[in-house]
């Protein structure tokens, strides 16, 4: 508990995974509104929705990953700076 009081360690990357599950979950939900949705159901709407939650999972993944890489950016300067 002291690490997070005094900035010790960061906070931020345990709460990416938990971001990355809620990104996900909207995706999925995104996608299938789009498939059902609106008037009846086309086979347009459903390659539509795929392509939806195939790119956004896609996406949400590389979001979260980038943020993550500067967080191992930061932790890997501070072992630097601390030798």
């Amino acid at each position: 508990m002291r690490d997070v009081l005094f900035f010790d360690s960061m906070l931020t990357p345990k709460f990416i995974t938990f971001v990355y599950w809620l990104l996900l979950a909207g995706v999925a939900w995104s996608g299938l509104k789009m498939i059902f949705g609106g008037f009846g159901f086309s086979f347009e709407k459903l390659i539509v929705g795929l392509l939806m939650m195939v790119i956004g999972a896609v996406g949400a993944r590389i979001w979260c990953e980038l943020l993550i890489v500067l967080f191992k950016i930061h932790d890997n300067v501070k072992k630097i700076a601390e030798k």
